[in-house]
């Protein structure tokens, strides 16, 4: 297995306190995804599944963005944060379970359980894939985790706000999925590749700082949004060459799903494309321009900096 490059000690001290913030953003958002499902009105088998797909593990990296996000601009996590950060998650597991089933990867293990369809059936996984996405944008324009149900009117912008930005990120990934499934069995330029992942990686992570800047309240057109989705977009493109190259290196107990499934599917990878050492030297190059974009922010960002060494230093 051949290892990353070795990190100058301050950003290995980073990456250390990154994997804090994961494991405390994972305490939190666990918690609100758990009240959130509570709430739920839906029946066996499909409650289950649902609960399968959400609660059972998993990083938690675009929540704990979210979270970051809000606190790089100076606001402590708010209620708007919160909604941010259990939708954007939801969205994500939503995306995992039509991932892995027979239609698309046909994966049997995620986050070290057997996946939703395996375990409960085609059929029930694709509908709680279809509740769950549905459930994010329910839970975005509620009022959960406020002090009290009268939000004014400044958070029901804000709350319109992220519905756009998450709407626009969910079908950006449906739109890199459909470019992923085209590039199996073939080879794609680097161009074509980055266009993969920009939408089917890159856009889910691009969503949750966005979103997090809107709960501090940054306004679309705020310089400081702008330097934040910069940031966003290189550290999802470092996210994914990342992923292709521990699917590589990594074994399945610590990816806790299937390695080598890149391989097996024929699927265009940075390590197919650039070579096992050029890909973990881009993964590295990418993680330095994303810090570059964050030059303008203080100490209040330095969240952002630690989960981005830990995410370039992730062995699963």
């Amino acid at each position: 297995m051949q290892a990353m490059p070795n990190l100058q000690h301050a950003d290995a001290d980073d990456a250390v306190l990154g994997a804090q913030l994961l494991v405390d953003a994972r305490a939190m958002v666990q918690a609100d995804l758990s009240l959130t499902l509570a709430q739920l009105p839906l029946p066996e088998p499909l409650f289950a599944a649902v609960q399968h797909a959400v609660l059972l593990g998993g990083k938690r990296v675009r929540p704990a963005l979210a979270y970051a996000t809000c606190r790089a601009l100076g606001v402590p996590i708010n209620a708007l944060a919160r909604r941010a950060a259990v939708a954007v998650e939801l969205i994500h597991c939503y995306s995992l379970v039509h991932d892995d089933l027979p239609c698309m990867d046909d994966d049997a293990l995620r986050r070290g359980q057997p996946t939703c369809h395996v375990q409960y059936g085609e059929a029930t996984a694709l509908l709680a894939g279809d509740v769950l996405q549905s459930m994010a944008f329910e839970v975005l324009s509620g009022g959960l985790f406020a002090p009290n149900d009268d939000s004014d009117v400044t958070d029901a912008v804000r709350a319109a706000q992220q519905l756009a930005v998450l709407a626009q990120a969910s079908s950006k990934m449906v739109v890199g999925q459909v470019l992923d499934l085209q590039a199996e069995a073939q080879q794609v330029s680097e161009l074509a590749l980055e266009q993969i992942h920009v939408n089917k990686t890159g856009a889910l992570i691009e969503a949750a700082i966005a979103m997090g800047a809107i709960a501090a309240g940054a306004s679309p057109h705020d310089a400081r949004l702008i330097a934040l989705r910069q940031f966003a977009q290189l550290l999802g493109l470092a996210f994914q060459v990342q992923d292709d190259v521990l699917d590589v290196t990594a074994t399945t107990e610590a990816l806790g799903k299937p390695a080598g499934s890149d391989e097996k599917l024929q699927k265009s990878t940075y390590p197919v494309l650039l070579g096992l050492a050029g890909a973990q030297q881009r993964a590295k190059d990418l993680h330095t321009q994303a810090l570059a974009a964050l030059n303008e922010f203080g100490a209040d960002a330095d969240g952002l900096r630690q989960i981005a060494a830990f995410l370039l230093t992730r062995q699963s």
